[in-house]
């Protein structure tokens, strides 16, 4: 069994959920728009002066992207990277008023999704860190499925408790856990086998896969090779699953957005591994070129390069 937390470690962990609670009492206290609006606003003015390592990182990694844009688009582009978080991090808190207007959140190909969603069977949905990423899984959901997802454990459980709650309506096949957490709430290898047996059963699985992992594939991201999850293309290949590529693109200057969703057909010849090497390389294709196209509303103070 997993150590008992010291009371003061548990009192720390209460003190900040406290804190979380009040800043979403007044994130709630404004229309969603406003709450949006601001809270962007904050983070484009406290993100580069809180989080120096990040904002240097985005820099850095917008270079290697793209190594002849000049400096000043650079720094604009990475200013626009803190102002979407910050969003981001307002519209979670609002996510129920997302889901109850349905104008807010558009498919892009929603009638060609809906002609075969009886149809698609296992599915893996693989998305990235752009625009508000949580809502790439919603052609799943608002087609009647139940599809879970692939997060990163909070180490705080009571703040990792209100997350789940506040995702509950986007996931409702539950949120599988990893990551090293202190206690109990972590799932750890249990994730890793449960989701295999999820997808095999027929479930739909979400995991955000635009990250580096130290154990993943070399794959080439922006002309240099990057460690990438090899765990979608590797569960889609094995179970026979669909992958389905989604991307969320802000519209305007609101809590707006349009889904884009295309499909990647994992290739299953006698040579499984090159299968799934040649599958995750063409999820990193297609997730530069949707970074190309709307550089401003990625994720770039993550770590994609070794």
């Amino acid at each position: 069994m997993p150590p008992k937390r010291s009371f003061l470690r548990d009192l720390q962990f209460r003190v900040e959920y406290a804190l979380l609670m009040l800043v979403v009492a007044m994130v709630r206290a404004v229309p969603l728009d406003t709450a949006s609006r601001l809270s962007g606003r904050t983070w484009q003015f406290l993100g580069p002066r809180l989080m120096r390592r990040r904002h240097l990182r985005a820099l850095d990694n917008i270079a290697v992207a793209f190594p002849d844009m000049p400096q000043a688009e650079r720094l604009r582009i990475a200013m626009a990277h803190w102002d979407n978080l910050g969003r981001v991090m307002a519209e979670t808190m609002l996510m129920d008023r997302i889901l109850a207007d349905p104008s807010r959140v558009v498919i892009s190909n929603e009638r060609v999704f809906a002609r075969y969603r009886d149809k698609l069977g296992p599915i893996v949905g693989v998305s990235l860190h752009m625009g508000n990423w949580e809502l790439s899984v919603w052609p799943l959901t608002s087609s009647g499925a139940t599809p879970a997802a692939v997060y990163r454990s909070v180490n705080n459980p009571y703040v990792d408790q209100y997350l789940r709650y506040q995702r509950r309506n986007l996931y409702p096949g539950g949120l599988l856990g990893r990551g090293k957490v202190e206690g109990d709430h972590g799932e750890g290898q249990k994730t890793a086998r449960f989701i295999m047996d999820y997808v095999r059963r027929g479930g739909r699985l979400g995991l955000v896969s635009d990250l580096y992992d130290r154990n993943g594939l070399p794959v080439p991201f922006f002309g240099r090779d990057a460690r990438t999850v090899a765990m979608p293309a590797m569960i889609a290949r094995r179970v026979g699953a669909r992958i389905w590529m989604a991307r969320t693109v802000r519209q305007g200057d609101a809590a707006r957005f349009l889904v884009d969703m295309v499909e990647l057909r994992v290739p299953r010849t006698a040579n499984q591994g090159e299968d799934i090497r040649w599958a995750t390389a063409a999820m990193q294709r297609q997730f530069e070129a949707w970074v190309r196209e709307t550089p401003d509303q990625w994720m770039w103070s993550n770590r994609r390069w070794s």
